[in-house]
């Protein structure tokens, strides 16, 4: 069961995408699992901290959350448990503060694990370009490092964080964005949208007939430069968007041209020269293609994760690991047996995480 959760931890890594969009530092150390214990390696497969671990998550800006049994805390790279749990719930470290959940209410602690920001928020998720988004009775804002909110709750739908100096709001049944002193600066008028990256934000439009909503793509200025007519659309990474058109996954690039064809059944974005796709319908199977639309890892396996820091984990029958950009296996082990009970006691657990990571990091569009 351990390992089918830590399946579900590397999707909601990919969930959050903005850890690599966004310029996430290097974290270094890979989770593995041996003899049904968790611990790190480094990018080569040597094994620095020894599997001991019921649970971990991934490094971020030098600390890692790990737990034994009721027992958690942030370790170093060198496995020195630094700071002690002091609340119900943790998360990752980013710009130097951690959220973690005491008694129902959010606050922040440092990497000494001095709480900085007295829990006192309904929700909170983690600092982006220096502010953090907040729930507080049922609405939305922003804080400052110190605590202060610089963003009064306003915002009724979950408001994503700041990137590149923009956020995306919700106002009534409209999204829209404001900059980091809460002025609207391009009005609320798409029924969904997304972050800023790299100069362009995925947005959908309703067609108003048949209640599709098709997805495009807009500037800062809030001006459509690629006109509404993807069935989806992801962001834009490395210069290319991942879209859904005519039944297929292709990729466009900034002007809107089709520079790889429609020809996947799923696809995610670029990330270190290399992109995700499944072919084979809904049982298809994970491979990585090049920008010019080339499979350079073919297609052959279950279930897989996009590049980071050199590795992709992937899953292949009961065999989980992590490969190198030419496809060979860095590190492997295999998944333990689980019982019908333990797989509904773990999607439950695994549908309240998700859950609570859409609503912390991705909004209710």
């Amino acid at each position: 069961m351990k390992k089918r959760l830590f399946v579900l931890m590397l999707c909601i890594i990919g969930v959050l995408s903005s850890c690599s969009q966004n310029g996430q530092k290097e974290c270094g150390l890979f989770p593995i699992m041996k003899d049904g214990m968790w611990g790190y390696m480094d990018k080569t497969g040597k094994v620095v901290i020894e599997p001991q671990f019921d649970g971990v998550r991934l490094f971020s800006e030098g600390l890692a959350h790990v737990w034994i049994g009721d027992k958690e805390g942030y370790i170093d790279k060198t496995d020195k448990m630094v700071i002690e749990s002091q609340g119900d719930w943790a998360w990752e470290f980013s710009e130097g503060l951690a959220c973690v959940a005491i008694d129902g209410k959010w606050g922040y602690i440092d990497k000494t694990g001095k709480m900085m920001i007295e829990p006192q928020f309904d929700e909170a998720e983690a600092f982006s370009e220096g502010l953090a988004r907040v729930r507080i009775e049922g609405k939305f804002g922003y804080i400052d490092k110190t605590g202060k909110i610089v963003i009064n709750p306003q915002f009724d739908k979950v408001a994503y964080g700041f990137s590149e100096g923009l956020a995306c709001v919700g106002f009534g049944d409209r999204w829209g964005y404001i900059d980091k002193t809460g002025k609207i600066v391009i009005n609320p008028q798409f029924d969904e949208a997304g972050d800023f990256s790299e100069g362009l934000a995925r947005v959908a439009i309703d067609d108003g007939w048949s209640g599709i909503c098709r997805g495009g793509y807009i500037d800062k200025t809030g001006k459509m430069v690629i006109g509404p007519q993807y069935h989806e659309a992801r962001d834009f990474s490395e210069g290319l968007a991942a879209v859904e058109i005519g039944g297929g996954w292709g990729y466009i690039d900034k002007t809107g041209k089709m520079v790889i064809e429609p020809q996947f059944d799923w696809a995610e974005p670029f990330f270190e020269g290399l992109a995700l796709v499944i072919i084979g319908g809904e049982r298809g199977k994970y491979g990585y293609i090049d920008k010019k639309g080339q499979f350079v890892i073919n297609p052959q396996f279950d279930e897989a994760e996009s590049f980071f820091e050199g590795l992709a984990y992937v899953r292949i029958g009961e065999k989980v690991g992590y490969i190198d950009k030419t496809g060979n296996i860095i590190y492997s082990w295999e998944e333990e047996d689980i019982t019908d009970e333990e797989l509904k006691e773990e999607l439950t657990k695994a549908t309240e995480a998700l859950n609570e990571v859409l609503t912390l990091e991705l909004g209710e569009e």
